[in-house]
């Protein structure tokens, strides 16, 4: 009995944590798909909020946004909000929990990689110097921004595809449409 009391215990001591390191917050689910950019403030009147908002509502900046995969969390007032639509109170607090703040002026903008860590961090006065060029400018340098862009722009050249033979060119043979297999049948019980 007493063994088997030991390795429940050791059991639980090690699986404990790693149980707890499963987030519940919402930036769990952006890891490798999208780059938070997360603003705290006191109050929607707050001049960070209020100089970011207005940088996000113009038409160039929203195509940078969507360029760069980024998803806006704002907490104003305790109350959190995901791209404009509301998020409850409980992701809310996930998402601060997450985070690790500790007692700081406000307000906070953060910006977090694709891989889940924090790229650029402001508080306080360094925040109301933030902007949406600043927040570009360290994506564009990141690794795995330059992937992408090479990506996109090898997806944007046409791929180069074989010149198709002429009529009657020796050694071409006209090749004929495959038949349709037969479809599966169910077996006999």
């Amino acid at each position: 009995m007493l063994i088997r009391s030991l390795t429940l215990t050791f059991l639980l001591a090690v699986a404990g944590p790693v149980f707890a390191a499963d987030s519940d917050s919402p930036l769990a689910g952006d890891i490798g798909r999208a780059r938070p950019l997360i603003v705290i403030a006191q109050s929607t009147v707050d001049p960070v909020w209020v100089s970011l908002k207005k940088s996000l509502e113009d038409p160039a900046n929203k195509k940078g946004v969507a360029d760069r995969n980024i998803k806006v969390y704002t907490i104003l007032s305790m109350s959190g909000q995901l791209d404009g639509k509301d998020m409850g109170q409980q992701d809310t607090m996930a998402l601060l929990r997450s985070l690790k703040l500790g007692a700081g002026a406000y307000p906070k903008v953060f910006l977090v990689g694709k891989d889940g860590e924090t790229k650029l961090s402001a508080s306080g006065d360094e925040a109301k110097a933030m902007d949406l060029a600043k927040i570009f400018e360290t994506i564009d340098a990141m690794p795995m921004a330059e992937k992408e862009a090479a990506a996109a722009a090898a997806a944007q050249t046409p791929a180069a595809t074989e010149p198709e033979p002429a009529k009657g060119a020796k050694g071409t043979k006209p090749s004929k449409p495959a038949k349709p297999g037969k479809p599966p049948q169910m077996p006999d019980d």
